[in-house]
């Protein structure tokens, strides 16, 4: 009976047809395509149903078991029939149906029995068929081994590979569906099918990142298309970046990706082959060796220039290839050329490289090979010997693909096709693996699986699902179009599956609630009880399962939300349901501190409330620590040019963390479980919480990291938009009725200049915070368009445009008795004193000052509430009773006091204005202003104005002014009429005259008063009015008297930015945040060394002194130089081959005892742990003094034959030697820092010869980087390292001590320690006999940072060379008084953030110094101190100019720089700077070493504070007896000059050559050598 099987291509039911393909043996069964799925018996009879067609093919073929071997296992295969029917086919989330699956087959291999039935076909058929399977059944173990199971037997691969793919997409109808958003693949040319063989070769030098999976991915399309062959080939031609660990890795990699590779081979499987035809196109003429330097190479190559060896004979060839083959240090200088073409338009034409020596080990071969291939030899001969069909690469090879088919046909071999496609580029990425080893290396990211990185690992650690990576990918296909693609759309297909029009993250992600720790306010809800309810963890996914919810009397919210409430509001509390808010208590700062609230909770309208989260505050269930983190791209350029160096735009700032109090249930999750934070987005757990560990008797908080969603517009972290938005708008009419937020519409027409400006200000506000609210654009623009008509009106009225910051224009002129001045309306008043605190807030100014103007806003709002009888609201029109006449009082808020206060400010105004030679219309408005304000003083005192008159309260407090008061007055008039010559430019006599006067009388005020004079507040003020003001007139003095932290002189050095109490050189008493700092140098370097290094290195920031003497805190300041070094020196010994590692710090008694004169050096110096809590250790073991001793015995381990040599080692570490008796930081501390370098080497000439070169490095460290002459030689026998050979060093002086200290020092330990170690290996020369190695030890430490500022330290404190200088560039604003507009105060920031932007793109390290409660004097002060090499001055004049000042601070000297030339100039400055300090370092060593023949003339040299080269014998007694005949008095310091010489070096290169027959100073033994002596640290 033949039956025919029609089924429905759009979704092919898979249960069905392999139900089908197990019974075809037995049962004939036909299969055809059509529109609906049939299983057609006869005419009469049809089966359309999927499941009655399996049971019926089943029931055909009853000894295959398919429907259960008995009733019981029927029954449970109708189940599982029914089971895939309802919850797997059709099903979106299949997180509940996965969860039965995966517990019924956790004991079990098939469904039903014990073997396989058709429970398994349906199952397994539902779950292939189903897109959303392979991200949701990630977790499932049980159901993935079942199923990778099943997928491996023959019926499923076939039914799985001819029919799943076309398997129709989920869809909730078919008016939801979308186009499947897939790439472009193009047919492979000369394809056929079942015979294309593609290959992935990844090199395993790194992560694979999502380039990698592209080309895999598109790869393993082929195969599959084609039904063809995936080679995944391992290229390993370069031992050098060759590593097994990331071989492993990206294996991992592939089999995550889901890739199936049909073989795995490696490049270095053929290395014999290979070498054979490279030996071929020797011996044809068609290759040569060459020898010729790499540089020279290739310049020859881009000038078309034939190499000398390019017509060597095929001897000359063999020999030198022969040599390379040896891997001899002939044979290292050569290389394998192709001989095509050097005249070539293609550069890849010009004579390649075919082969290199690489003495590198391979992981594969070991060391049987000392040549290896280039991938592009390497690559088309595998190609061909591995039946590779078509080799698909990118675009990016285009040039290279005539080189790969010219190697194809001079070796004769198969020609595989080339099949191009564009890579993948990424915006604000590096995809280079150079690049982002470079990354890990220098530890800007946490590893190559940093969510950051670009690699597999990190967008998966990020949040990528492995379904919405694949799906980005294949949509991007096969393409050529070479584009630039922005991350959102790779996370908008993590979000969303294009396929399914599915999302894959939102319907499965369990939502719960974090809020920001750094501002959360209590909410007293005194009704509610503390309970606990089950709540769905997703609002439209019950199976998503239940989460608990606590709720009680005090619960948390954001404080953003908070400040967004008013009292009577009524808001929805998310998982609660409406509270009304009765009650918000603010604190002194205007902050919400506490609210209060009522249940509401029968009322279920939630469509116009705020919806926000929240938290109970409850022991029951304690809020979990939870940080969010946020990263943003790692290059701040989209797009890197090959000409960009991509170290320039490195993002320093891509990482962004935030404390959260997380919701309970945050406890609960693992690592890598998707959620969302509600009203803040999607994030991954990145790291678990952990209750407090009993080791650290800490809890480690959970860390969740953000996962984008492809929107450029951010998730709100705080605050409700819908409450924000319509504040400005559909708020007011709701409550049009209450009388304290009158509704918005159509106001009166403002009338007069203050009525204008009043509505400007309140009108601008409100356009605020519609843009903070994020409103509708419709509704902005309203809000904008209003504000510009305002503006419109008012420059008719006032004759000037409105500029925000200007004084507010007076009214009409009004009766004697009154002032409409718009100054004294409460409303403007409230208005400007709310711009003021949002601005101090803004600049973060210090508490006291903020506290101040918050506290004078309430008092204005106070007043105005008084007035007007209504709350002040911003924004709201402008109540005309606000700006009534007010009667004048002694209490008002315009009294005398303040109007003479208010017309010296004003005055003080014109003149700026007048000076920086402003608009005619600005300069007239402001004169106007100040006429006005003079009438007005004059109607309420009787009298005109004049400067330095006491400002007077009545005409009696006028007439009975006491002589302190007169005294007082003069004073004020005095210090108007500094200023007034100040800013008029007088001459400079006329200026100190007129300051010396000023200080006279202010000291005959204090003679008669008994107290400093101190200037008179305006009346009503705020705080920061008043410190600014004083902090002018303080300044003023200061520049007329020649005080301290102004521009200062070269004079009273020792004064220098100090801040006396009450005196002219500091901020003033009592005036805002600044503390009485002594910040200049209080000590001389000439005068007391250790008293100014002391200074010198706290105040500059540089150390913390520490509880245990000896030890010190390194501070940022002088770490940088410490890395700075750290990472010239270690860039430059990998060039040498050394690795970096690490060993442990402690050493066990018996191993370091192990040299004895080793040990001995360092006896007294060694620290023992000698007790673990109170229990003794059975053996004391040593704090590393040194690592020698540590390292040597894994050497032995690791050295077996020669092959093994050279080791080449260097750890950054610290060490401890703990006895001595006089520490100072940097130069003799207990614990420092340093680097050692341990090598090992076959050969002592290999040993000999990279002392000498570790040697140059340190001398380059000293010279190149920090700008400090050292001399090289050998130390004598007496102070050569302990245990070692011999000794070289490099030694520097310091002129202000005149002592020498050691720079640093590079050991020949020759095979003493090798002897001790057992460091043997087997000698290649003499078979069975052991050598020892020869080793080398060499250290720096951060000594190096005392000697740099001694050598170059002054009296105003440190002088860092550009090159290791934190910040190379300061830059500071300057002439921001509170006179200017805050517009050009604003346009004085913006540019030196435009010169921060610049010089930062030329690789200056530059820092603006904004700080607004620190004079430019002070600033000037702080950065000398310092020692930052150039201070950048920008004012307002020099805006105006377009230039800025530079000062230098090796020199002092300043120089005026065009705008235009900044980054240039400044550049040069800093290479100038490095070389003037190396210099006047130089000439300094020169003067101060000197040559001497005889023990007299040397003694006096040395009385001079001079080092000495002199005769020397070496002998040990010899140099005792020189320290002990040069030494006074050995009960001094020990280092201070009256200590005995001693010697320092060996010069390689001394100032006068040893005669012959000259004797050692000490006249007893014939001189060897000329040795450089002197006291020494």
């Amino acid at each position: 009976m033949a039956l025919k099987l029609t089924i429905n291509t759009s979704s092919p039911p898979l249960g069905v047809l392999l139900t089908a393909a197990h019974v075809k043996d037995i049962v004939q069964v036909s299969v055809a395509e059509g529109k609906d799925t049939q299983l057609h018996v006869s005419d009469s009879v049809q089966f359309n149903d999927v499941n009655s067609i399996s049971r019926y093919l089943a029931r055909l073929a009853p000894t295959l078991g398919l429907y259960g071997a008995n009733m019981m296992e029927q029954t449970e295969v109708d189940h599982w029939l029914e089971f895939s029917a309802r919850c797997l086919c059709g099903q979106i989330i299949l997180s509940k149906a996965l969860g039965e699956l995966h517990k019924a087959l956790s004991l079990r291999t098939f469904l039903v029995g014990h073997t396989l039935t058709l429970a398994d076909l349906s199952v397994w058929g539902a779950l292939k068929g189903h897109a959303g399977w392979p991200s949701q059944g990630e977790s499932f173990s049980h159901i993935n081994r079942w199923f990778s199971f099943l997928s491996t037997q023959v019926p499923f691969t076939a039914v799985g590979n001819a029919y799943a793919s076309k398997k129709a997409p989920l869809s909730k109808s078919s008016s939801d569906e979308k186009k499947q958003d897939v790439g472009k693949f193009v047919d492979l040319p000369g394809a056929e099918m079942g015979k294309v063989v593609v290959r992935f070769p990844p090199e395993a030098s790194g992560y694979l990142h999502i380039g990698h999976a592209k080309a895999a991915l598109l790869n393993q399309h082929y195969q599959i298309t084609f039904k063809g062959k995936l080679i995944m080939r391992f290229d390993d031609t370069n031992p050098e970046k060759e590593k097994e660990d990331f071989e492993k890795v990206i294996l991992e990699d592939v089999a995550m990706l889901q890739i199936h590779p049909d073989q795995f081979t490696y490049t270095s499987d053929h290395f014999t082959t290979i070498m054979g035809f490279a030996e071929q196109m020797l011996r044809d003429g068609k290759a040569y060796i060459d020898n010729t330097p790499p540089e020279q190479m290739k310049l020859e190559r881009e000038q078309r220039t034939e190499s000398t060896c390019r017509n060597n004979t095929l001897e000359q060839n063999m020999k030198m290839w022969s040599e390379m083959k040896a891997g001899t240090v002939t044979g290292q200088t050569c290389c394998m050329r192709a001989k095509i073409d050097m005249n070539s338009n293609n550069g890849c034409m010009r004579d390649p490289t075919l082969y290199r020596c690489k003495n590198t080990p391979h992981p594969r071969t070991g060391s049987s090979y000392k040549v290896y291939p280039t991938y592009d030899f390497a690559c088309p001969i595998v190609d061909s010997l591995e039946d590779v069909t078509h080799a698909l690469r990118t675009t990016e090879y285009h040039d290279r693909d005539e080189q790969f088919y010219w190697i194809i046909d001079a070796l004769g071999l198969r020609k595989p096709h080339i099949w191009e496609y564009a890579r993948l580029n990424l915006n604000n990425t590096v995809l280079s693996k150079r690049k982002l080893t470079w990354f890990v290396d220098q530890g800007f990211v946490d590893g190559w699986d940093d969510p950051r990185f670009p690699t597999v690992r990190g967008v998966l650690r990020r949040g990528m699902t492995v379904e919405g990576l694949k799906q980005f990918i294949s949509a991007q296909g096969g393409s050529r179009s070479v584009v630039n693609m922005e991350w959102d759309k790779i996370w908008a297909f993590n979000k969303k599956l294009p396929i399914s029009s599915l999302k894959i993250i939102d319907p499965v992600a369990p939502r719960y609630t974090a809020l920001s720790s750094s501002y959360v306010v209590p909410v007293s809800v005194s009704e509610a009880t503390e309970e606990m309810k089950e709540v769905a963890k997703h609002p439209k996914n019950a199976e998503v399962g239940m989460k608990e919810v606590w709720y009680g009397p005090r619960v948390l919210v954001e404080g953003a939300d908070a400040e967004t409430f008013s009292e009577g509001e009524m808001v929805t509390f998310i998982n609660w349901g409406n509270l009304i808010i009765t009650k918000i208590n603010k604190g002194a700062d205007a902050k919400v501190v506490s609210l209060e609230a009522r249940l509401n909770l029968e009322n279920k309208d939630y469509k116009k409330t705020t919806k926000i989260t929240w938290l109970a505050d409850t022991n029951s269930a304690p809020l979990l620590p939870t940080v969010c983190i946020t990263y943003l791209p790692l290059i701040s350029k989209a797009v890197i040019t090959k000409d960009d160096d991509f170290k320039e735009y490195i993002n320093k700032n891509s990482k962004l963390e935030e404390k959260m109090l997380g919701d309970p249930c945050l406890q609960g999750l693992k690592k890598g479980d998707i959620i969302q934070l509600q009203r803040r987005g999607f994030y991954i757990c990145d790291q678990p919480y952990e209750p407090v560990s009993p080791n650290s008797c800490k809890e480690s908080p959970c860390v969740l990291l953000y996962i984008p969603d492809g929107h450029t517009k951010e998730m709100p972290t705080a605050g409700s938009k819908d409450k924000s938005k319509s504040q400005a708008s559909s708020k007011a009419p709701a409550k049009a009725a209450s009388p304290s937020t009158p509704a918005p519409g159509p106001t009166a027409a403002p009338t007069s200049g203050s009525d204008l400006f009043s509505s400007i200000v309140a009108q601008g506000e409100a356009v605020r915070q519609l843009k903070v609210a994020k409103a509708p654009k419709d509704e902005v623009d309203k809000a904008v368009q209003q504000l510009l008509s305002l503006k419109a009106q008012f420059k008719q009225q006032a004759g000037t445009d409105y500029k925000p910051g200007m004084a507010p224009p007076t009214s009409d002129p009004a009766p004697p008795p009154t002032s409409t001045d718009s100054t004294s309306c409460p409303f403007t008043q409230v208005s400007e004193q709310g711009e003021l605190v949002r601005k101090l807030k803004a600049e973060k100014a210090p508490k006291d000052q903020v506290d101040a103007a918050v506290k004078q806003l309430l008092a204005l709002k106070a007043e105005y509430k008084q007035v007007t009888g209504q709350e002040y609201k911003p924004g709201a029109p402008l109540v005309q009773k606000a700006c009534a006449p007010i009667q004048n009082s002694p209490s008002s808020a315009c009294d005398a006091t303040g109007l003479y206060q208010k017309v010296s400010e004003q005055g003080e105004v014109v003149r700026k204005l007048k000076v920086e030679k402003a608009s005619k219309d600005q300069v007239d408005a402001a004169v106007k202003q100040l006429l006005a304000l003079k009438t007005e003083f004059k109607q309420q005192t009787g009298q005109d104005y004049k400067p330095g008159l006491q400002a007077p309260g009545s005409q009696a407090q006028t007439k009975s002014s006491t002589p302190a008061e007169e005294l007082s007055s003069q004073i004020t008039q005095q210090g108007e009429r500094v200023r007034r010559l100040k800013s008029e430019k007088a001459p400079k006599d006329q200026i100190d005259e007129a300051v010396k006067t000023l200080l006279d009388l202010k000291s005959k005020y204090k003679t008669l008063t008994g107290q400093e004079y101190q200037p008179v507040a305006a009346a009503g003020a705020t705080g920061g009015e008043d410190k600014n003001r004083k902090e002018r007139e303080n300044k003023s003095e200061k520049q007329g008297g020649g005080g301290g932290a102004g521009k200062k002189g070269k004079g009273d050095k020792a004064n220098q930015g100090k801040v006396a109490s009450g005196g002219a050189g500091g901020p003033g008493d009592g005036q805002g945040p600044k503390k009485q700092t002594r910040l200049g140098l209080e000590a001389k370097k000439e005068e007391n060394l250790a008293d100014w290094y002391s200074q010198v290195i706290t105040k500059a920031e540089m150390i913390e002194y520490y509880d245990v003497s000896g030890c010190y805190v390194l501070r940022p300041w002088s770490y940088s130089i410490w890395e700075a070094i750290q990472a010239f020196f270690d860039r430059e010994i990998r060039k040498l081959g050394v690795e970096n590692c690490y060993f442990p710090m402690f050493v066990s008694q018996a191993a370091l005892e192990k040299e004895k004169s080793h040990i001995e050096d360092f006896a007294p110096e060694v620290a023992w742990v000698t007790r673990s809590g109170k229990t003794e250790l059975a053996e004391p073991i040593a704090v590393r003094p040194t690592s020698e001793t540590v390292m040597y015995p894994a050497f032995a381990k690791w050295v077996q034959s020669h092959r093994d040599l050279p080791i080449k080692v260097n750890q950054w570490c610290n060490v401890v030697r703990w006895e001595f008796k006089h520490p100072q930081p940097f130069l003799r501390t207990r614990e420092f820092l340093w680097q050692e370098g341990h090598t090992a080497f076959a050969t002592k000439e290999e040993a000999e010869e990279e002392v000498l070169q570790i040697l140059d490095l340190y001398a380059r460290v000293y010279e190149e980087l920090m700008a400090i002459p050292v001399v090289k030689g050998r130390k004598t026998e007496k102070e050569k390292f302990a245990g070692g050979d011999y000794t070289t060093t490099v030694e520097a002086y310091i002129s202000a001590s005149g002592r020498a200290i050691q720079g640093a020092t590079s050991h020949h330990l020759g095979q003493n320690f090798a002897k001790m170690f057992e460091i043997t290996f087997e000698d290649p020369k003499k078979p069975g006999e052991k050598q020892l190695a020869f080793q080398n030890s060499w250290g720096l430490t951060t000594r190096t940072i005392g000697v740099l500022t001694m050598v170059h330290g002054d009296n105003m404190g440190l002088v860092l060379p550009p090159r290791v200088a934190c910040q190379q560039v300061v830059v500071i604003p300057c002439g921001l008084t509170v006179s200017l507009p805050e517009q050009e105060k604003e346009a004085v920031l913006a540019q030196c953030s435009k010169y921060v932007n610049k010089l930062q793109e030329a690789g200056v390290r530059v820092k603006p110094d904004l700080r607004d409660n620190y004079s430019p004097g002070w600033k000037f002060n702080h950065w000398e101190l310092k020692g930052v090499p150039i201070r950048l001055e920008v004012g307002p004049k020099d805006m105006q100019q377009r230039q800025c000042v530079a000062v230098r601070r090796d020199t002092g000297a300043k120089v005026t720089i065009p705008e235009a030339e900044v980054e240039k100039r400044l550049v040069a400055m800093l290479e100038d700077i490095q070389n003037s300090l190396f210099k006047k370092a130089s000439d300094d060593l020169k003067r101060n070493m000197v040559p001497a023949d005889t023990m007299e003339q040397f003694q006096k040299e040395l009385e001079q504070n001079k080092i000495v080269q002199i005769p020397f014998c070496g002998g040990i007694d010899c140099e005792d007896w020189i320290k002990k005949t040069t030494a006074k008095d050995q009960d001094l310091e020990p280092g201070a000059p009256s200590m005995g010489a001693k010697s320092l070096c060996i010069p390689f290169s001394p100032l006068k050559t040893l005669q012959p027959g000259q004797m050692c100073v000490s006249g007893k033994e014939p001189a060897k050598y000329y040795t450089l002596f002197g006291r020494s640290y």
